[in-house]
């Protein structure tokens, strides 16, 4: 039976949105008839970070071996009694010297110092049941240099699905990475021997075939998707005079304050300019900044703040809960940062409820592909206040004429980005390219 070792920082029980598309990963390998055994941090790692939902556990393959590994952030550890000298009395240099450190293993702040450590695992992992593929899920970039170990010293063939991108930087559509620099180097020496580099959109496929063009034919976009148990079943809720609209935020949070503080004033203003939506609520729910700064941050303020306006910060949600959360929203608002190479895992989510979304984001947005062709979509024209109250005052239109068939429509047009339908094909064409020639040379 083939065997992957899937290096995956931020597998469940991680709280993080990347933990449904590694666990549907490990899923469908393993129905390929592989072993496979997972490489991760310990859960101690996410306490310090976004937390840990153990429901995501309920649906990990139990043929799934994972290997936990005891590293974790520094810069996240709130027991001053662990400090150093240097860190309880200058804090600010001690992050300058940790950072400097941390990158003489590996080119990544933070990170870098794990290097060796992540590359012992995969090793220990290897001698113990000899792996056919290596499947590597980054950030931290440094996860990267196992995957290179690996190969080096036993030939192993890899496959790093990068998500968004490593010398882009998907927020400002800018260079993250100079070619000649020692990280440049290093995504360059892995992009270019990697079985295939997987992206989440085509805008990122773009930049690396354009970066590396003789190797346009191993850069695949496989998106992310949704779970269909997180759609709520059953009939949406029915809104009239005495049951106003609820509208909904559900996801981490990662906009800038000032554009929290937009979308917040557009709400305040569009509760003012239509009567039904002076007694509508805007509810946020899911994680607010992390570790130490968890709910204690500059849009966590910002949100408590408009609480006189009907907004509330509901806190995270299992993934267990999700689809009752939406059943108790009537549209949904899609905040995001950034812009062409930024597509959130959670736009899939929001077509598949078949509720009214707010785009509260830049129209030039990876988003806006995806949700091109949505017939419940409300598009606010800029991020700008007078836009985003534009945008809530036509969303309560959309939500009264939103009947079944509209609600239908909406389904189907997300039905295409169910996330196993999305990753199967690639992991069906990765997984036979390693099996089929070992069955020729036999």
């Amino acid at each position: 039976m083939p065997h992957l070792i899937y290096v995956a920082v931020g597998f469940p029980p991680a709280a993080k949105s990347c933990a449904y598309r590694m666990r549907e990963v490990a899923n469908l390998v393993c129905e390929q008839g592989w072993d496979v055994t997972v490489v991760t941090l310990n859960e101690r790692a996410w306490s310090l970070e976004y937390g840990l939902d153990h429901t995501l556990l309920a649906d990990v393959d139990p043929r799934v071996r994972v290997v936990e590994l005891p590293l974790a952030r520094r810069d996240l550890e709130p027991d001053v009694r662990r400090y150093s000298w240097l860190r309880a009395r200058h804090p600010d240099a001690w992050a300058r010297a940790r950072f400097r450190l941390d990158e003489l293993a590996f080119p990544e702040g933070m990170f870098g110092s794990w290097r060796s450590a992540l590359e012992r695992a995969v090793l220990e992992v290897h001698r113990e049941r000899p792996a056919d593929l290596l499947m590597v899920s980054p950030a931290p970039y440094t996860t990267l240099a196992a995957a290179w170990s690996l190969h080096e010293r036993h030939g192993v063939p890899y496959v790093v699905d990068f998500r968004d991108a490593w010398s882009l930087n998907v927020l400002t559509g800018e260079e993250a990475l100079a070619p000649d620099s020692r990280a440049g180097r290093w995504e360059r020496r892995l992009v270019e021997n990697a079985l295939e580099t997987w992206v989440v959109n085509e805008p990122i496929a773009q930049w690396y075939a354009h970066r590396y063009p003789h190797l346009r034919g191993r850069i695949r976009v496989v998106r992310n998707g949704f779970d269909p148990v997180d759609i709520p079943a059953g009939a949406p809720r029915s809104v009239g005079p005495d049951q106003p609209p609820v509208f909904g935020y559900l996801g981490t949070l990662n906009v800038p304050y000032a554009q929290t503080r937009r979308l917040l004033e557009g709400w305040r203003h569009a509760r003012r300019a239509d009567r039904t939506l002076k007694r509508a609520r805007l509810v946020f729910r899911g994680h607010l900044g992390m570790g130490m700064a968890r709910g204690a941050n500059s849009n966590a303020a910002a949100i408590s703040r408009a609480a006189i306006h009907d907004v509330e910060y509901g806190g995270p949600v299992a993934k267990a809960e999700v689809a009752g959360v939406y059943a108790g929203w009537d549209a949904l608002v899609l905040a995001l940062a950034g812009g062409r190479y930024v597509t959130s895992g959670k736009v899939y989510e929001y077509m598949a409820t078949g509720l009214p979304i707010v785009s509260a984001h830049e129209p030039e947005h990876a988003a806006t592909e995806v949700l091109d062709g949505y017939p419940l979509w409300v598009p606010a024209r800029s991020t700008d206040q007078p836009d985003i109250t534009d945008a809530f005052v036509r969303a309560v239109r959309v939500i009264q004429r939103a009947g079944p068939d509209e609600r239908a429509a909406g389904r189907r047009h997300a039905a295409r980005f169910e996330r196993r339908a999305q990753l199967r094909p690639a992991i069906q064409a990765v997984t036979s390219s390693i099996v089929a020639p070992r069955e020729v040379a036999r």
